[in-house]
């Protein structure tokens, strides 16, 4: 199992996104801080997976597709893009697969490859937000967008058991 942290968006729907993959073991939503400025947290999630099932380069492509990885938004400081990676050979392997995707998006990836530094956990109330009610409001007309999108690229590596409600 390989632990790697996401941020880009609202972390309910980040967090939405990757329970919804097949090869994921456990997604934890809160805020986390990079290894050089660790009293500077930003929404995102903690991701732990199987890479035999999924692997960090098709969770990289699955991230960089589900947020606005291109636009330098006025929310950035809240909603950081980013990948924090835990050792020198995920740096390496999120850096090539960013570049092989650039090609893919009409503007500039602006997701940054970090090292990861702090986690702080969300309260128990907001864990595994959509799940526990698929029918809020933010829930549909947010988030079911985003796993709308997953499902159309990314079909092969969806749980798609828990997203019947959008596929059928």
């Amino acid at each position: 199992m390989e632990q790697i942290g996401f941020g880009g968006s609202c972390h309910w729907c980040t967090e939405a996104i990757f329970l919804s993959l097949r090869g994921i073991i456990e997604v934890l939503q809160g805020w986390i801080a990079d290894a050089e400025q660790t009293d500077c947290f930003s929404e995102a999630v903690l991701v732990t997976f199987d890479p035999e099932i999924i692997s960090l380069q098709e969770l990289t492509a699955i991230h960089l597709y589900t947020h606005s990885c291109t636009s330098s938004h006025a929310m950035r400081d809240k909603y950081r893009s980013a990948v924090y990676c835990f050792n020198a050979a995920q740096i390496g392997m999120v850096k090539n697969a960013m570049l092989e995707l650039q090609e893919n998006f009409p503007a500039p990836v602006i997701t940054e490859n970090l090292m990861f530094g702090q986690f702080r956990l969300n309260t128990p109330e907001y864990q595994n937000y959509y799940y526990k009610d698929i029918a809020k409001p933010f829930c549909t007309n947010i988030i079911n967008p985003k796993l709308n999108e997953l499902i159309s690229r990314f079909s092969n590596k969806v749980d798609l058991v828990k997203l019947t409600h959008l596929t059928s």
